[in-house]
């Protein structure tokens, strides 16, 4: 026994024991640490030990032998077969050991992409990864439907503050049923290992919340709680509920987001009642930019405010609302207004609660909306982001800035990873089916459309759009007016679009007039009902019909620009244009269009700076200009990003271009792109039939 001691103590087996143990235990801190900040999967650690236990064997192994030898060092051939043995070893440990089961990442591909699921990339289903359903009403009340849907969305919310997670939208998961039957297929369309139920039962002053996580693939519960609360505390139940699915998942909580997971919400039950009104409005405003929806969330926002002078959330979101409605028209309220109010309330949301990320996603939104300062609308999405790494809506507000910016390759990554959190948005499927469009991938852009249809068949701006793309790819009219087929002013008005194209004006006519007129369908940036109809008079030869419409709108159309900024403004020296060439005032209508040429060419705005610029080239060419419609029109289609609103097909379709066909510079557009030249092209008048404004 004293000789084999006296061994060990010459081979210094136990000092190499000893080291090689600190150095282990030293580097499992550190991959430790990494873990948690790089949100790897519990796999790795598994592996590491597993390896650092393989090792172990191997050195004291080498260290018995080189003590033989009367030497304690590794050749380098050595630590070659050292390396070897451990990356074998590890290759096997993960092969044969992996994760618990409940740890396990799902191995169900999910389709990632708007497009065909056929066609769609795949990812593997990560195990930290959740879905909150809708939340049943169990309240005897229905009409507390919106309350039910606030609490849904508040705890999501708070789920997503936990960037150990993927979190999957609001939109995603609004069809699904409360309590599904069928949840591996629910998991496997949302790409989610576990989802979460709920219900909500509300009586007088009384609340009770129940809430359970769900196993996907297995159907089995992981978790499940009751919250019995009163209206004054029942906020509060969000962060909890995160914390507690944080936990289930062992998604690790950094102090930070720990920080975070306190309510949003005030400390007034009716400021928080008011708000959550005011969200379901709001949020009935996305799909189709219903303006009428966001007007009247601003009002209940302003209520909850007038409660808890101190709402950060409410403030954020009332800021978002307004800034949408000033983007899109204002629905007659005044845009300035609108656009002040924004930046105001987004800044104050910001002072009462500097690490909200609604606070900065509305900053950003006064910024790309109010401004056009993109750099810093994107900067201010960016702290978003790194607040909350799992918002698909910051995503898609990036998304929307890169594309203005014309890095259209980067904002389709952008909308394609909002999509990954939020697979069953149709608006997120719309807006990269746009976005394609913008770069002539019209193919591409019509699956993304269907795509967005198949999950909405309400969204009335895929199926504009899907008509728009069928048109400017192909030219093929009948098939365009098919897609469009609807009783929606904003299906009339694109079908009244396709008859002009087809010089069938008393059709159009007659479908305008079947549009009631509201700011809604007829918006100040397209010069209202009146101007609208002179135009058709006029395309017609009727100006007898056409100029006291004309006259008509020319008040209105002023009125707007007192109103309107920024690159709005634009449209609305266009529309003045039209108004005045129109009545035959052709000096101040070619003011006009000077100003809204500026506004485009200084803009730096590649989605409405290449339309601003056909449009012009449109009122040019009705004037008889070539000399000036001809280079704007070379210009607007030689533009990346014109794609969602013209194509070189338009140049034989489009009666815009009677005037001037026979010009020159026109020819020589026609040579150009003539292998865009369609199948089926309608018949133009004679030469000169088409009236133009008086000298």
């Amino acid at each position: 026994m004293g000789d084999f001691l006296q061994r060990l103590k010459q081979r210094k087996l136990v000092q190499w024991a000893l080291a090689y143990l600190a150095a282990a235990w030293v580097l499992l801190q550190v991959l430790d640490l990494a873990s948690g900040s790089y949100h790897w999967p519990d796999a790795v650690m598994h592996v590491a030990f597993g390896v650092l236990a393989l090792g172990f064997v191997v050195a004291l192994v080498l260290a018995w032998y080189h003590g033989e030898r009367g030497a304690q060092r590794v050749t380098g051939v050595e630590l070659l077969l050292i390396a070897l043995v451990l990356a074998v070893g590890g290759g096997l440990l993960w092969h044969f050991t992996g994760t618990p089961s409940s740890a396990r990442e799902h191995p169900t591909a999910v389709a990632v992409s708007s497009g065909n699921a056929a066609t769609a990339p795949v990812a593997t289903i990560p195990a930290k990864s959740i879905a909150v359903l809708p939340f049943q009403n169990l309240s005897d009340d229905k009409k507390n439907e919106y309350f039910v849907a606030g609490m849904q969305d508040l705890i999501l919310t708070k789920l997503a503050d936990v960037g150990g997670l993927k979190v999957i939208a609001r939109t995603s998961t609004a069809k699904y049923a409360s309590r599904p039957e069928d949840v591996k297929t629910i998991g496997q369309q949302l790409g989610v290992a576990t989802l979460l139920e709920g219900s909500v039962q509300k009586a007088g002053n009384q609340v009770l919340v129940n809430v359970q996580l769900i196993d996907a693939g297995s159907g089995a519960h992981i978790w499940a709680q009751d919250y019995t609360r009163t209206l004054d505390n029942v906020f509060g139940v969000e962060g909890d509920v995160a914390e507690k699915v944080a936990t289930a998942l062992k998604a690790k909580l950094s102090p930070a987001e720990t920080a975070r997971l306190a309510s949003d919400m005030s400390a007034s039950w009716q400021a928080n009642n008011l708000f959550l009104q005011a969200d379901q409005q709001a949020n009935q405003g996305t799909t189709n930019y219903d303006t009428a929806s966001w007007k009247a969330a601003i009002p209940l926002y302003q209520q909850a405010i007038a409660q808890a002078p101190n709402f950060a959330l409410a403030y954020a979101r009332l800021s978002y609302a307004q800034s949408e409605l000033a983007w899109f028209g204002g629905a007659d309220m005044d845009v300035k207004q609108l656009v002040a109010g924004a930046r105001s309330n987004a800044e104050q949301a910001l002072k009462l609660a500097p690490n909200l990320p609604a606070a900065h996603l509305a900053l950003g939104y006064c910024d790309y909306y109010g401004r056009g300062d993109y750099a810093a609308a994107l900067q201010a999405f960016a702290v978003a982001l790194a607040l909350r790494p799992n918002d698909a809506d910051a995503l898609a507000a990036q998304g929307f800035v890169q594309r203005r910016q014309g890095r259209f390759d980067a904002a389709i990554a952008s909308f394609q990873k909002a999509i990954a959190l939020d697979p069953r948005n149709s608006s997120l499927a719309f807006e990269l089916g746009s976005t394609w469009t913008q770069v002539g991938r019209y193919p591409d852009a019509e699956r993304a459309f269907r795509r967005a249809l198949a999950l909405d068949p309400r969204n009335l701006n895929a199926k504009t759009y899907l008509s728009g793309a069928i048109l400017y790819a192909t030219g093929d009219i009948p098939r365009a007016l098919a897609a469009a087929q609807g009783d929606d002013p904003f299906l009339k008005a694109q079908r009244l679009s396709l008859l002009t194209y087809q010089r069938k004006y008393k059709e159009a006519l007659a479908l305008q007039n079947s549009i009631p007129d509201t700011p809604a369908n007829f918006p100040a940036s397209g010069g209202g009902k009146a101007l609208e109809q002179a135009n058709l008079y006029l395309d017609m030869g009727d100006t007898a019909h056409a100029q006291p419409l004309y006259a008509q709108a020319l008040p209105q159309i002023r009125a707007q620009l007192a109103q309107q900024q920024g690159i709005n403004q634009a449209f609305i020296w266009q529309n003045l244009a039209d108004a005045e060439l129109g009545l035959g005032h052709i000096t101040q209508g070619m003011d006009a269009l000077a100003k809204a040429q500026a506004i485009a060419d200084g803009s730096h705005d590649h989605t409405y700076g290449p339309r601003l610029t056909e449009i012009d080239a449109d009122l040019y060419a009705e004037a008889k200009r070539p000399d000036l419609a001809v280079p704007l029109l070379a210009k607007a289609l030689a533009s990346p990003g014109i794609g969602y609103i013209y194509s070189p097909v338009m140049l034989w379709i489009d009666p815009a271009w009677d005037p001037i066909r026979h010009d020159p510079g026109f020819q020589a557009l026609l040579k150009k792109y003539a292998k865009y030249k369609p199948a089926v092209i309608p018949a133009a008048p004679a030469s000169g039939s088409t009236a133009a404004p008086a000298s």
